[in-house]
């Protein structure tokens, strides 16, 4: 078994729970409470928080250098 293979075995068993923000335990709704401006502010200090893990620069390209990829489906979806 490669190290890929014995990770993504260790990652199944992984507790996890699939739900949306309004249901997760002990979830409130934030728009109650909070401006859009806030809540914004919120998501930046855990984005800042994920990159400083990852060791390397927040990058620093504009939105239109941006890499993505378009992935287009036929009218059934698939």
């Amino acid at each position: 078994m490669s190290d890929e293979q014995a990770r993504r075995a260790a990652r199944a068993s992984w507790p996890g729970l699939k739900t949306t923000l309004t249901e997760s335990p002990g979830a409130e709704d934030l728009r109650d409470t909070t401006t859009a401006e806030q809540r914004v502010a919120m998501m930046w200090e855990l984005t800042a928080g994920a990159w400083a893990l990852t060791g390397r620069p927040v990058p620093s390209y504009t939105r239109a250098e941006m890499p993505g990829r378009v992935i287009r489906t036929d009218a059934d979806g698939r």
